[in-house]
């Protein structure tokens, strides 16, 4: 590339401190290396950046145009050393993330968050999945991290509890078994089970209850506006 980062910043200080003496002490260099840097990028650009017939330096139509966009380059320069300085510090580049649809996505949130004032440079991929499907999409993908209500033990990986969650067989206030007592297996098989749909090759919730109606849906949300309709029974957390 004919593009000089230490010609540009030559060039960006002698504007802003308003001629050569000043920015070459700015640069801790001696004058002439300023001025040689100059016309250097002068003669690789073809094009003539400063007007230096006036007692103070001014920028050429030409030169105020690159100068615009040099400072773009030069301050995308200095992120791509901040960026640099921090993978050297030991952040990841990238982080995938397999979360259980079922369980509260607030904590995750706010971690993201925290990360993100804190201006960390890994880029984050977040994958919802439900049921076995967690620990599937989790060893397909190589995810790095999966927070998963049913965790089925590995050798290779690090398991960390954390607080139990409470799920519980909720029907809407209108529903036939709203008002039941002592609701029968078999009473449970004659309504529609709502459940939610996993992508593992296994696929299938273990907490079913064996009836012919199921509506598989895809997410929590959905099926708390089902269960609130009154569409059928199925498990929720607390």
């Amino acid at each position: 590339m004919k593009l000089d980062l230490d010609a540009l910043e030559a060039l960006d200080a002698v504007i802003r401190e308003g001629g050569l003496a000043p920015a070459a002490r700015r640069l801790n260099k001696v004058q002439s290396a300023v001025s040689y840097q100059l016309r250097r990028l002068e003669t690789q650009l073809g094009v003539s950046l400063l007007d230096r017939s006036a007692y103070r330096i001014r920028l050429t139509p030409a030169g105020e145009a690159l100068l615009a966009e040099g400072r773009r380059v030069l301050a995308q320069a200095e992120q791509v050393e901040a960026l640099a300085r921090q993978f050297v510090q030991g952040w990841e580049p990238r982080l995938t993330v397999i979360l259980d649809g079922i369980l509260p996505l607030e904590p995750v949130l706010a971690a993201l968050k925290t990360m993100a004032d804190e201006r960390i440079p890994t880029r984050i991929q977040v994958k919802v999945e439900f049921l076995k499907g967690v620990q599937y999409r989790f060893e397909k993908d190589a995810a790095d991290l999966m927070i998963v209500k049913d965790y089925e033990a590995h050798p290779y990986l690090r398991a960390e509890a954390l607080p139990e969650i409470t799920c519980i067989l909720c029907v809407a206030p209108g529903h036939p078994l709203a008002d039941r007592r002592g609701v029968s297996l078999l009473e449970l098989q004659e309504q529609v089970e709502l459940s939610v749909q996993d992508s593992s090759e296994q696929g299938g919730d273990q907490h079913m209850f064996g009836g012919e109606r199921v509506f598989y849906l895809s997410g929590f949300v959905a099926k708390r506006q089902a269960l609130l309709m009154g569409l059928g029974f199925g498990w929720m957390p607390a």
